[in-house]
């Protein structure tokens, strides 16, 4: 009997990978914001896919923890 293997990495829910998905289209098209107050178009993929995960997040979407930052070490 074939045992299952455990996928230790990150899980990501439908409703956020459409909403990525959606974010991405908006990328391509142009329509898609960044910044502060919206005025600056996405320059680059990363940007946008990482603007879908943030709507993912607000919209409550199955989405991963942030990960935490960790502090530098003082000499």
């Amino acid at each position: 009997m074939a045992r299952r293997r455990s996928s230790k990495g990150r899980k990501y829910g439908q409703g956020a990978q459409k909403t990525v998905a959606s974010a991405m289209r908006r990328a391509k098209r142009g329509t898609l914001k960044a910044g502060r107050g919206r005025r600056a178009s996405v320059k680059s993929r990363k940007q946008a896919i990482a603007i879908g995960i943030s709507e993912a997040r607000e919209k409550g979407q199955k989405v991963p923890r942030r990960p935490r930052r960790r502090r530098a070490r003082s000499r």
